[in-house]
């Protein structure tokens, strides 16, 4: 799409009113049976998307094509009773383990156990006496077992067997543990949380829409197309799930994003829609600008967070993949709604969507205190970007004026203490997810907690060694002999032989997973032997998931920067701008990893957010939170630099575009930022630290960027850089001519002034009321 760059300030406006264009035509045509179809849509999606929590995976941390990961599978094939994911923590209370009775009926549950379907490899303290299945005070004992399938075969077994050995079994209390149960607890939790959280965010949400807008129909409309993006978005994971797995942490995102991205669009488009009836408008043709200007730009937004969510595809865990998929399926859903339903329902609507005015109610009676000499009666001031301006008389205005006025101060400044806060990640210790992303009162935390404190050694958290390849006993005694040798080994078991394969498990002397552990990892792996080996365990996926995601890394970020630079481009002509874009962008996110490293991983505050710190940050999160919040930030950004854009298509004039695009976007900005905000702060009451983490996190990313970053970093580099801000060379100055994108109307209609018109910036009381009488 074809634009201008520079017009002479002095132009003559174009009054002609614009056209309609073939976009406008399609989705205004049939509105009602646009919306009509929506519905139908919507309903079909509520169906094929029913039921889809119980199809998704709670896992998918590991690298699939690891070392670790093909040592797993070699033993859960060769040697199954080596992997127990089922642990039932045995108290004999004030009795003795070795207590007779104990003894007796520990042995018939662990019997009753091996003959339960879908169960194999029972073993137990009393069958062999093995010291680590027995705690230290001697009152409590384990018995450990495999249950057998994929995720759900696992999880309903567990269902079906549980209610008969959880709980008083004669002289013993039982409670269940073990990776099947973590996990199952975990996918059951995240699923009423959710329920939860959206509880917490629609109403919430409506609430702050109707002080948004006003009215009440305005803000029904971004509400109504979150939800159809949510559930379009459930029904497109349902269908996934039949081809690839996939997490059940991507619901979270899928509502989050939703409901955020949703509000975020149609606020643009309700408010530019607003504004062009306000300015004597008919409904068709205010939509027809409101598209080629609001809708561009939200069209051009939802490609950038695309952009940065697909970034995610290139890593090999599901875990990150499954966002991925759920974040551009609802990103394009939103889209989509915001751009065909919405225009529809405001073409039906006209004036009507100012209907419901619920901000009257608290305006009555005040008019008659505003006089003359108030801030919005004053006659319009001279336009030229001037102190004193009118764009200089409203919050926004005031803060670019002063913002720009001592530029340095505030580039330097704002840029000192967002790298303060960030210099808490320079600390991060990466880590694998366990039992403590659970409550404490979950039960299988609670079954691992006791394991992790009351039991020697770390017991199924130790290091494990398959070994292929036919060998004779000697050869295995050397090996074993070796393995021992290594530093920060405690103990080495084994070999326990089966065919031409035999498996060994290595102790480590601190914890499973800490930088001793995952040295031990390397060492094992480095030494020699007479047949091949492979390490598989806590430490191993550490160490494999590190690693693939460092390998993985470079080609991400560079996937997402020049994509970025390109689109960015592709909207401004400028060369700079993008890199601004970039780095700005990335800047604005230290603030929240300096935050997770603080709280998440030093456990501060994590009494009053409930939660058990576990030293550290689950290796894939940094990733996720980065690719998510830099996507927003570019939402955000898309829409500040589109308005400033279009201002300086319009006059020529640098800083007074600046300006004006702070100025009348600053406001609906902060608000959508506020908005989308809550609906993470939802997300993050869940009880699982990750989910947690995550919409905590984000909110905290999200509010920094558009109040911080846009407000004060974006204007006040712009100003040091001046109209070199906008230079490109001449090849790429004619490729922007011929295929860039941009918020500016080739046809404009006279633009309100919105400094004075109450419709768009209702600052007094005087102008609400005004609004009202009007409307």
């Amino acid at each position: 799409m074809t634009t201008v760059n520079n017009p002479p300030a002095d132009s003559p406006p174009d009054d002609s009113p614009p056209r309609v264009g073939g976009w406008t035509r399609f989705v205004t045509a049939r509105p009602r049976l646009s919306l009509l179809a929506a519905l139908v849509l919507t309903v079909l999606a509520v169906l094929a998307g029913s039921g889809v929590a119980d199809k998704l995976g709670s896992g998918g941390w590991e690298d699939p094509g690891a070392e670790s990961t093909y040592a797993t599978e070699a033993l859960e094939r060769e040697f199954p009773d080596s992997q127990p994911n089922l642990i039932l923590l045995v108290d004999s209370g004030r009795a003795s383990v070795d207590d007779p009775a104990v003894a007796a009926e520990a042995t018939r549950l662990a019997e009753r156990l091996s003959g339960e379907k879908g169960v194999v490899g029972v073993g137990s303290y009393w069958g062999g006496k093995a010291p680590a299945l027995r705690a230290e005070d001697g009152h409590e004992a384990l018995i450990a077992a495999r249950i057998t399938g994929d995720e759900k075969t696992m999880g309903e077994t567990l269902d079906r067997i549980a209610p008969s050995y959880r709980g008083t079994q004669g002289p013993l209390e039982v409670k269940i543990g073990g990776i099947v149960a973590v996990r199952h607890e975990m996918q059951t939790i995240i699923q009423e949380d959710l329920t939860r959280a959206e509880i917490i965010a629609l109403p919430v949400t409506l609430v702050l829409l109707v002080m948004v807008f006003g009215s009440a129909v305005a803000a029904l409309l971004p509400l109504g197309v979150g939800i159809v993006a949510i559930l379009g978005t459930n029904a497109v994971l349902g269908a996934l799930t039949e081809f690839t797995d996939v997490s059940i942490f991507a619901m979270n995102l899928t509502t989050a994003l939703g409901l955020g991205l949703a509000i975020d669009y149609a606020l643009f488009i309700v408010r530019r829609f607003r504004e062009e009836v306000s300015g004597g408008a008919d409904p068709t043709t205010a939509i027809g600008t409101t598209l080629r200007t609001a809708g561009r730009t939200v069209l051009f937004s939802a490609l950038t967070v695309a952009v940065s969510l697909a970034a995610m595809l290139v890593f090999p865990q599901y875990f990150l993949r499954s966002f991925a998929y759920a974040g551009i399926a609802v990103v394009l859903l939103a889209a989509a709604a915001a751009l065909i339903l919405l225009p529809a329902a405001l073409v039906l609507l006209g004036h009507r969507v100012d209907s419901l005015d619920v901000r009257r109610l608290f305006r009555r009676g005040r008019a008659k205190s505003t006089g003359p000499g108030t801030e919005g009666s004053t006659p319009n001031g001279p336009q030229n970007g001037t102190e004193g301006g009118t764009e200089d008389r409203t919050a926004w205005g005031r803060t670019a004026t002063l913002v720009m006025r001592r530029a340095p101060f505030f580039a330097l400044g704002t840029t000192a203490v967002l790298a303060l806060l960030g210099l808490p990640f320079l600390g991060v210790k990466f880590g694998t997810a366990d039992d403590r992303q659970l409550p404490s009162s979950a039960e299988s935390h609670v079954v691992q907690q006791h394991i992790r404190d009351g039991f020697p050694g770390t017991p199924g958290g130790g290091l494990e060694v398959i070994a292929e390849g036919r060998a004779t006993q000697a050869e295995y005694a050397a090996y074993k002999e070796r393995v021992a040798a290594l530093p920060d080994v405690a103990r080495v078991d084994g070999p326990l032989v089966k065919g031409d394969a035999a498996y060994f498990t290595v102790q480590p002397e601190g914890e499973a997973v800490d930088e001793a552990g995952q040295r031990l990892v390397g060492d094992l792996r480095a030494t020699e032997a007479p047949f091949d080996t492979k390490v598989t365990g806590a430490a191993a996926v550490l160490v494999d998931s590190k690693k693939a995601i460092g390998d993985q890394l470079p080609l991400a970020a560079a996937f997402i920067t020049v994509v970025t630079l390109l689109l960015v481009f592709l909207l401004t002509g400028s060369v700079l701008i993008p890199i601004q874009a970039v780095l700005l962008n990335a800047l604005s996110l230290t603030a929240m990893f300096g935050a997770v490293v603080w709280v998440f991983q030093d456990g501060h505050l994590s009494g009053l957010l409930g939660f058990t710190s576990s030293g550290s940050i689950e290796t894939t999160l940094p990733v996720l939170m980065f690719c998510v919040a830099f996507g927003l930030s570019m939402d955000y950004g898309v829409f500040l630099l589109s308005r400033i854009k279009e201002e300086y298509d319009h006059t020529g004039d640098h800083e007074r575009s600046v300006r004006l695009g702070l100025q009348r976007t600053g406001g609906l900005i902060t608000a959508a930022a506020v908005i989308l905000a809550v609906v993470m702060v939802a997300i993050g009451t869940s009880r699982v630290t990750n989910t947690k983490m995550l919409g905590l996190g984000i909110a905290l990313a999200v509010l920094m960027d558009a109040m911080v970053v846009r407000s004060l970093l974006v204007p006040a580099i712009m100003r040091l850089t001046g109209k070199a801000t906008w230079w490109a060379p001449g090849p790429l100055r004619r490729f922007h001519q011929r295929f860039g994108l941009s918020e500016a109307d080739p046809t404009p209609a006279k633009q309100p002034n919105l400094d004075t018109d109450p419709e768009t910036n209702p600052d007094t009381d005087s102008e609400r009321d005004a609004v009202g009488a009007r409307r």
